[in-house]
């Protein structure tokens, strides 16, 4: 689906990652890797380090830091927030959603709107699409945050080599806001609910509930350690995926939007592994300065958080002096693959923090 939004502007990113870092020259041991097979894994992958949440702090912790952040830097004012969506697959519970966790933590009014979308990689860029469509329905001078947030972490396994050395815990808040300027946005949005099974955590809901079978941890493969509860990803359907419908998705959202490979300034995807990224680059004649893949080497692949730390991560000192045209795509779970272009910058606020619950 095409869809075009005007008068509309994200003013603000501030990601929040754990202060608790690993390194993958520690970890490797777990994996059952000799010395020498995790130097080249390590080479082939681009692996260094990641960070991961104590078992504790939730997706919902990171992002209420971040947001009052925002709100203590005057970034954004309590009375000025209408509507508050957060996406995420690691929620704080079941029952209720977590944006009304938040909502009361924050003690917003009730006329504060509360929405919580279940979404992985493409969540941001979904999110965005739900906060364009949110602001033609709040009154004058009320904005959207939109919250962020996983901690994949907790589903995965420390022993599996495939995943875990990849994996990032992180949350993000976007304020999203309307504005004076036409300021168009394209999107592209697909969806294929018959490949949902390429990734997906089979276990631990309704259609399988969880039980200590379900729960128990086996070795698959040799250093692939992982439950029924564990996210599990049909590794060549998932690349084909990448190489194959996002690529055509780009191009198509380009030519809907009327740019051209050059007049787009940044190309800022949400990022799986270095490794994908940097195929896909090729397979699109950017560079590395175009199409960063920087962001899962430092902090590993946050899901939907991974978009707005490459933004942060790559443009933060421009975006916040001016305008770039930029181009955003995430894609996964679903299967889903989102791709939109639009003016982004000057922005208020765009950072990355550590989270200090002190």
């Amino acid at each position: 689906m095409k869809c075009i939004f005007r008068n509309k502007r994200i003013s603000a990113v501030v990601s929040v990652v754990p202060r608790e870092e690993y390194r993958f020259d520690d970890e490797y041991p777990n994996y059952k890797l000799t010395e020498e097979r995790a130097r080249r894994f390590k080479k082939m992958m681009s692996l260094d380090r990641h960070r991961i949440a104590p078992p504790e702090v939730t997706s919902s912790d990171l992002c209420g830091f971040g947001l009052a952040s925002l709100l203590q830097d005057g970034i954004i004012r309590k009375e000025e927030v209408g509507a508050l969506i957060f996406v995420s697959q690691t929620p704080d519970y079941f029952i209720p959603p977590t944006s009304n966790v938040l909502h009361g933590k924050f003690g917003f009014g009730p006329d504060v709107q509360c929405f919580d979308i279940n979404q992985g990689c493409a969540g941001f860029p979904l999110g965005l699409m739900q906060a364009f469509m949110l602001l033609e329905l709040l009154p004058p001078g009320q904005k959207v945050v939109l919250l962020n947030g996983d901690t994949c972490s907790k589903q995965l396994s420390r022993c599996n080599r495939i995943s875990y050395p990849l994996a990032g815990d992180a949350g993000s808040v976007a304020v999203v806001e309307r504005c004076a300027e036409e300021n168009p946005i394209y999107m592209d949005v697909k969806h294929d609910g018959s490949r949902h099974q390429a990734l997906m955590v089979p276990a631990g809901a309704y259609r399988q509930p969880s039980s200590p079978e379900t729960m128990a941890v086996r070795e698959v493969e040799e250093g692939v350690m992982q439950s029924q509860e564990h996210i599990h990803m049909d590794g060549p359907a998932v690349f084909n995926f990448t190489m194959t419908d996002v690529p055509a998705q780009i191009a198509e959202v380009l030519k809907f939007s009327g740019e051209t490979w050059g007049s787009i300034q940044h190309f800022l995807l949400h990022q799986p592994n270095p490794f994908i990224l940097k195929q896909m680059a090729d397979k699109l004649n950017l560079t590395p300065a175009q199409l960063p893949s920087n962001v899962v080497s430092v902090y590993g692949n946050c899901s939907s958080v991974s978009i707005p730390l490459n933004i942060a991560l790559n443009c933060a000192e421009v975006l916040q002096r001016e305008s770039r045209r930029v181009l955003l795509s995430g894609f996964g779970t679903g299967l889903t693959w989102i791709s939109m272009v639009l003016s982004l910058g000057p922005l208020t606020a765009c950072k990355i923090v550590d989270y200090d619950p002190a």
